[in-house]
């Protein structure tokens, strides 16, 4: 059952991420003003942001218990969830607040971003959180292709067998 809870906290990690990220903030930028697009794509990578750091906290949890019961597959799947963890704490929690803080400050002064004092520095900070999520995605996806396919991939031969000859066999 855990291997369950693993993949279905990938699904959902991996594919809010990939959704906002390539699909809804695109579309936001094309189909509203720039300001209105900003602030309704921060709300969108605030909670992703959110999302990120419970799923990857509850999938290293869940990986280290499947470790435990021998399932060595999850080892490698660690560093993956790590580094998107990772990815995750810089690229919203460590930057967003500063790209935030400009946004703020722009609208304060009754202009946007772009036309602000700070667009350039805006400019950075964008420019490296875009790269934190860019390497957050590619670990998405490594996560996902190295998946183990079944629930005794990784175990040791004589789990395996403890594990097929407690679900029987239906004639």
């Amino acid at each position: 059952m855990p291997h369950r809870v693993f993949r279905l906290l990938t699904v959902i990690w991996v594919g809010s991420l990939l959704t906002i990220g390539y699909a809804v903030a695109p579309v936001l930028f094309t189909s509203l003003d720039r300001t209105a697009a900003g602030e309704v794509a921060a709300q969108l990578f605030r909670i992703e942001g959110v999302l990120g750091v419970v799923c990857g906290v509850l999938l290293l949890g869940l990986a280290n218990v499947l470790i435990r019961r021998g399932n060595d597959a999850y080892r490698r799947l660690r560093w993956l969830i790590a580094g998107m963890v990772v990815c995750v704490l810089l690229g919203y929690f460590a930057l967003q607040p500063f790209m935030n803080a400009i946004r703020m400050a722009a609208l304060a002064a009754g202009t946007d971003v772009a036309h602000s004092p700070d667009a350039v520095r805006f400019g950075v900070l964008h420019g490296v959180s875009s790269l934190f999520y860019l390497i957050e995605s590619l670990l998405a996806v490594a996560l996902v292709w190295k998946l183990p396919t079944n629930a005794t991939a990784g175990l040791t031969g004589q789990e395996e067998v403890r594990g097929a000859a407690g679900k029987g066999v239906a004639g």
